[in-house]
């Protein structure tokens, strides 16, 4: 297995003491069963909208509460599953974009969480959960361009040596190291907060691994929490 060290930085350790992270490194295997991605992207609308977690709404609004805290206005500029989840109010489902961003966002939506997917080819260095200075640039479309922004100061990014890849924590991922099923190297971060039981953010992690095994007999996955793994 590839060697790959998530980190959080005492700044945001200071800001948020009860954050725990789930990451998963995968080392893909062929693709012998794409369909899993959106069948199970299928199923998780389905049970958000019947049998949905009592505790789901807590956690996104605990997000919420916790983007605020670092100046941002989750109304406008929401966590990713938060958008995730209204889209699928609005609509009844989601339509399949890449098999493996099928299953992650299969996982996000069902659990109410956050979940990023990487392109771990594509890092200088390993990521890290920061608070940023406002000069780091950020890879982004707009109108079909590629173009370059830079974070607000004292916004929460994740970033690696070369610059951010995630603005507002999970809110927006940036073009470099954004994943696809044709990559080999994956790496994915299940982002909770206390309204979540800790048995859930597990059960989570058994979707997205369970899916990937499906969807890629004989991958390689390395499951690790990090932050605070005590609430």
């Amino acid at each position: 297995m590839f060697a790959f060290n998530p980190s959080i930085d005492p700044s945001v350790s200071e800001l948020a003491p009860e954050f725990t992270a789930l990451s998963l490194q995968v080392q893909a295997a062929p693709v012998l069963h794409p369909q899993v991605g959106e069948q199970a992207l299928t199923r998780a609308c389905r049970d958000m909208l019947e049998q949905d977690f009592p505790w789901a709404e807590e956690h996104l609004s605990q997000w919420a509460e916790m983007f605020k805290r670092f100046g941002a206005k989750p109304k406008r500029t929401p966590c990713s599953a938060d958008a995730l989840r209204k889209r699928v109010q609005r609509d009844g489902s989601m339509a399949a974009i890449d098999p493996i961003v099928d299953l992650y966002n299969a996982v996000s939506v069902r659990f109410a969480i956050p979940v990023g997917g990487e392109n771990v080819a594509a890092y200088v260095g390993n990521p890290r959960l920061t608070r940023a200075a406002g000069s780091e640039q950020f890879d982004v479309y707009k109108e079909g361009v590629l173009s370059h922004e830079s974070p607000e100061p004292g916004e929460v990014i994740w970033r690696d040596e070369t610059g951010v890849t995630c603005r507002r924590w999970n809110w927006r991922q940036g073009v470099r190291t954004r994943l696809s099923i044709e990559q080999t190297q994956m790496w994915f971060v299940l982002e909770r907060l206390p309204a979540m039981p800790l048995d859930a953010l597990q059960q989570a992690g058994d979707m997205l691994e369970q899916g990937i095994q499906q969807m890629m007999p004989g991958a390689s996955v390395l499951r690790s929490l990090f932050g605070n793994i005590n609430s």
